[in-house]
């Protein structure tokens, strides 16, 4: 295997968890009868915008680059917020608005 074929197959997998994380959002807001982000959301836009700007920098695009670079900042910023809200709550648990 050459490692072009390697980080295709790794820039799919990437693209599959970012493409995913929409369906669960969608589905969780279904469950919950309202627009809700689930947790899960930020992490699998975290792991999946990991990937991708992995697969970025390996083609060396500057463009897909920033664009992913940019998107990373924001997961990583929401789910910290999401964590201390979850370690600040009397429950242990984030703002139920948002789960």
């Amino acid at each position: 295997m050459t490692s072009g074929f390697i980080w295709l197959w790794i820039g799919l997998a990437g693209q599959a968890i970012f493409v995913g994380r929409f369906v669960m959002q969608w589905l969780y807001s279904e469950y919950k009868r309202r627009s809700a982000i689930p947790i899960a959301f930020w992490y699998a836009s975290l792991i999946g915008g990991g990937i991708l700007l992995a697969y970025a920098i390996y083609k060396r695009d500057p463009v897909f680059i920033v664009g992913q670079s940019g998107g990373f900042l924001v997961y990583l910023r929401n789910l910290q917020f999401r964590l201390k809200e979850r370690r600040e709550s009397p429950s242990g648990r984030a703002d139920p608005k948002m789960d």
